[in-house]
């Protein structure tokens, strides 16, 4: 297949309701959608690369840059075959992985179409649904803390990720596991804590938590190393964890006993393999990060969430927990009797992009070729 045509989509779309963590609050998500063209078909893919700089350097803008200067140019009008043929004429490309992921993926998705087959295929996925939770921010009081997590599990959801800061972790955490002695609770600090705080995160052994997603720093291997030997519950890696060598690294040092994968966060698909392949065999479960996508960025996390060592509920959810009206259809939902979402059948991601939604919450485009 030859790439005849490729598009970004600058798109902003309001959130269901605000979203809090330690970075900040949102009220709307962007990305850049991107579209590439051939044989008339299209493959599309989601850089979640977001406005600021808080969960990644990576931001709108230092992405768009990075697609249209230096992505893009060498792929217009060559022939493609395997996602690898894309990724290896931008490999001199240092960083910028969500920038990357959101050209590879788009060139998944159209080789599946191309093969006719669902890209879960293509991954080797084995599952037909993948079990999920929910994520919730941090709300403004504990009352209405307990009411978001109430409000979740009566929808369905067997598993909670509660999101942390300092001075607020140990009592919402607490009151809700003394309300739900066996629910599946994790805890997500987004980096915001030190070692020092060593003392609290054994405090938290007692409350039975699934994990404790990355308490310290966002680059941090070798200190998270030395809180996991200091507590019991074990550690998550998420913003530590760009690439197959920093998973090795991590499961070498024994910096954490599960990793968040988030396929954007690691530069595309191709990574997202391999990082799987090195945690199956170390005994690493792995499960699906969100980053509040649309449907196209969660489609494609469906797709990966469906290979074997993907063990752990993710944080995919249903698509009317972000957004009232999404730019692509179907919408998925919950089904409630396991906590599951279904993977994608169709060709490709699955998912068809509705021109006329895209369209309302555009804010910016180009089209190379």
């Amino acid at each position: 297949m030859k790439i005849e045509r490729i598009e970004l989509h600058h798109v902003s779309q309001p959130l269901v309701a605000p979203f809090r963590t330690s970075f900040g609050t949102q009220v709307t998500r962007p990305c850049i959608l991107v579209a590439v063209y051939s044989e008339g078909l299209v493959g599309w893919g989601e850089c979640v690369a977001s406005d600021d700089p808080g969960y990644s350097y990576e931001t709108i803008s230092t992405a768009w840059h990075i697609l249209g200067d230096f992505l893009i140019p060498p792929n217009l009008g060559r022939e493609v075959t395997t996602p690898e043929d894309v990724t290896a004429r931008y490999k001199g490309v240092r960083g910028h992985p969500m920038a990357k992921a959101g050209l590879e993926n788009a060139v998944w998705d159209l080789l599946a179409q191309a093969k006719g087959v669902p890209l879960s295929a293509m991954l080797g996925g084995q599952r037909e649904r993948v079990e999920v939770g929910v994520s919730i921010g941090i709300q403004p009081s504990l009352a209405e803390q307990l009411e978001k997590v109430d409000q979740f599990i009566a929808q369905g959801y067997r598993r909670v990720k509660m999101k942390i800061e300092p001075g607020w972790e140990m009592k919402p955490l607490a009151a809700v596991r003394e309300r739900y002695p066996n629910l599946k609770l994790m805890a997500d600090a987004n980096s915001a804590f030190s070692l020092a705080d060593a003392p609290l995160f054994r405090e938290m052994d007692a409350l039975n938590l699934l994990m404790i997603e990355q308490p310290l720093d966002h680059d941090d291997i070798a200190d998270h190393a030395k809180l996991q030997a200091q507590i019991k519950t074990p550690l998550c890696l998420d913003e530590s964890i760009h690439s197959p060598g920093h998973a090795r690294w991590a499961i070498e040092i024994n910096a954490c006993r599960i990793i968040n994968m988030k396929v954007g966060r690691v530069g595309g698909f191709s990574n997202a393999l391999a990082i799987h392949t090195l945690c199956q065999e170390a005994g690493i479960p792995l499960w699906c990060g969100g980053m509040l996508e649309t449907g196209v960025g969660r489609a494609a996390n469906l797709h990966l969430a469906s290979l074997p060592n993907f063990t752990l509920p993710g944080d995919i959810s249903a698509t009317d927990r972000y957004y009232h009206e999404d730019i692509a259809e179907p919408d998925f939902k919950l089904n409630v009797e396991d906590s599951t979402i279904t993977v994608p059948t169709g060709s490709g991601i699955g998912v068809r992009v509705l021109p006329e939604r895209l369209a309302k919450v555009r804010v910016r485009y180009e089209a190379f070729g």
